[in-house]
This record gives structure tokens, sequence and C-alpha cells, in this order.
């Protein structure tokens, strides 16, 4: 079969992680006999540089004409880069916003799972580590605080900012049956994340989560408010399954729970819509102090290929093979600096997309 992918390498460490996701695809192309066809796509600082903005209109079509986007990393130096220097609305992650809004990517999936490879590089203590943990945290992707009203004015002489936190039931509900969803192939758990204590949104999200719940009778769920959650994420990480939240606290709580996986360059995303089209990306940042060193973690992005692979193209036996080849290549001991530790053997960028190849 043939696939269309928008491929955005974007910035810092993306081009390097992007070519060895591609390596291994193509590695998986030729097991199957299928075709991945590429359209590279700029966006972010890249896009800046050529056309003076963070994400054009052709940009856009290029990816809804395409069945899936893989994505590298955006964005550059906050305090040299002279992409900061413009107002925010053109700075590169603008040009991520405006992608997952113009494409409906409601719903982002981060999964948090404890290779037993990778056990050492946990920074919890062993007794809290357990048997390991393995979670989605389901962030709603297009609502929030990040695409309310905001502004600054100055008020008798005083700079006052604002902005606005906005959710409407329709918005909660299709995160909420997504996120009940993929329970359902999980184990059948789900926590739902609010500050229903303090905000309406989050009373309106407690409520809709509560209807929704009467259609999955064999999902345990339950409601946490975000503290607490945050808290219980490095007391007993072993308890969660789904995580089902708003924007900016799935923001806060899925970099909080890549880090107790020992290295943010494991984890792997994925931002779909209401039909199987899906953005899949690296959960880590550019990078752009070790960009061209050959030293960037791909395994991240190589599961992510993985992860539109099973979500975006229904290959799921392909997607396994990739993930059990992550899982071989660290088996033989085989580390990128940023997990690496004593008598393992350290690799660097491309390397390591040879090695994961190679076990396809």
């Amino acid at each position: 079969m043939q696939f269309q992918t928008a491929v955005i390498a974007g910035d810092g460490i993306g081009p390097e992680i992007v070519r060895e996701a591609k390596k291994v695809l193509d590695k998986v192309a030729a097991k199957y006999q299928h075709e991945f066809c590429y359209t590279d796509v700029l966006m972010g600082g890249a896009s800046i540089d050529v056309h003076g903005v963070p994400l054009t209109d052709e940009a856009i079509e290029a990816c809804k004409a395409s069945d899936a986007v893989l994505m590298g990393s955006i964005g550059g130096n906050t305090s040299t880069s002279p992409w900061y220097q413009l107002p925010p609305e053109k700075r590169p992650e603008a040009g991520l916003l405006k992608l997952r809004k113009s494409l409906n990517l409601f719903a982002n999936l981060r999964p948090a799972y404890l290779y037993d490879e990778l056990k050492g590089a946990c920074p919890l203590k062993d007794e809290i580590i357990g048997d390991g943990f393995d979670m989605m945290i389901m962030r709603e992707l297009t609502g929030g605080l990040y695409f309310g009203e905001r502004g600054t004015v100055e008020e008798n002489g005083i700079l006052t900012a604002h902005d606005s936190l906005t959710y409407n039931e329709n918005e909660i509900r299709r995160i909420a049956k997504r996120g009940f969803d993929i329970a359902m192939k999980r184990r059948k758990k789900v926590t739902s994340v609010d500050k229903a204590n303090v905000l309406d949104s989050s009373r309106l999200w407690r409520k809709v989560v509560e209807e929704v719940a009467k259609d999955y009778p064999e999902v345990q769920y339950e409601h946490m408010l975000v503290d607490n959650c945050a808290m219980q994420l490095v007391k007993d990480p072993g308890q969660f399954d789904v995580i089902l939240t708003e924007n900016m606290f799935g923001d806060i709580l899925s970099d909080e729970a890549s880090m107790v996986t020992g290295s943010i360059g494991m984890l792997s995303s994925a931002s779909l819509n209401d039909t199987k089209f899906g953005l899949y990306e690296p959960s880590h940042g550019s990078a752009p102090d070790i960009a061209g060193q050959d030293i960037a973690n791909p395994i991240a992005t190589i599961l992510s290929a993985a992860m539109m692979l099973r979500f975006s193209f229904d290959l799921d036996e392909a997607a396994d093979d990739i993930e059990r080849a992550v899982k071989s290549v660290l088996a033989k001991g085989y580390r990128t600096v940023d997990i690496m530790s004593e008598g393992k053997t350290q690799v660097g960028t491309t390397q390591m997309g040879d090695l994961i190849a190679a076990e396809i």
C-alpha cells in the first residue's frame, strides 16, 4: 500500500532525528511491501528563514493533502535566536499552534512507559518504581488557555495581562470519548484530572466526563485534582493507565511523566483529529545546543513513527516491529548519551537509527 506522509523536519535536532525515523520506516516499507511517499514541509524557524512566517497556508494544505504528518522539532534558543525578537504570533511555536488548530488536532496522546532496560535512569526509588509503569496521557489540544482571548494593556500606568481559559461541553465530550476509547484497549482505567475546586471550566469538565463515563461501564474512572496528580506521578506512577485532562494541565503533567521514565528523548506523541489523520512528533524540544553533533536520541521520533503506523495507517504489525526493535537494541546495551549508563555502549544518532532499522 502507498501512504502519503508530510514531513516537517523543523529546527535544531529535528532534521537529524527525522532522518533516522524515515530510515526505519523505509525498512518497514521494504519488509511489508508498502510505500511511504514523503512531502517535505517547512514550519517553525525553518519557515521563518524562508517565508518570514512560521507556517504558510501552502504548508497547511500540503499537510491536509497527506495521510499523516511526521514532525521532528521546532524552535531555537529563546535568548539568542533572532526568531524570538519577532512578535509572539510570528515565532516558531506559533506555527505549531496554528497547525494544530487548522488540522483540528484536538486529541494529544503521550505515552509514558518505563523500559526495563532503563530503570536505572529513572530518578525514582526502586520501591516506587516496582514493576514499572505504562500510562497514556490524553491532553485536549485545541482549546483552553492556550487558545483563549489574551492581551496586555496599560491601566493607570500599570501593565496588566490577561489570558482566558474557555471550554464548551462539545470540546470536552470529544476528548473524553477518545480517552475512554483508548482505555478500552488498555487496562480500562481513566483518571480525569481537573481543578474543579476552583475553576468553572474544570467543573464543566468533570460534569461532562461523568456523562461520558456512563457509556463505558467496563472502564473504572476517577477524578483527581491536578496538584494531587502531580504528586501522585512521583509517588506511585504505576497507579495510572489513561490520564485525561485539559490543555495546560496536560502540557505540564506529560513533561513530568516523561522525566520519571528517565529521559524525554524516549517519549513519542500523537495528535489526532476526528478521523485517522494525525501529527506525530517526539515529546522533546529542538535542543539547538546539540544540533549537528550526532548525539541526539532519535528513539522518541522513531516511536512516534510507530504510532503513525498504528493510529493513522492501521499497520499494527509493522508498528509492533518497530517497538520490538527499539527494545531489542536497548536490551543489547546500546545507548545514546542522554540514557547512557556504566557498562553500556554509547552510540550516536545515526548509529542508533542503523541499529534499530537492522532489527526490523
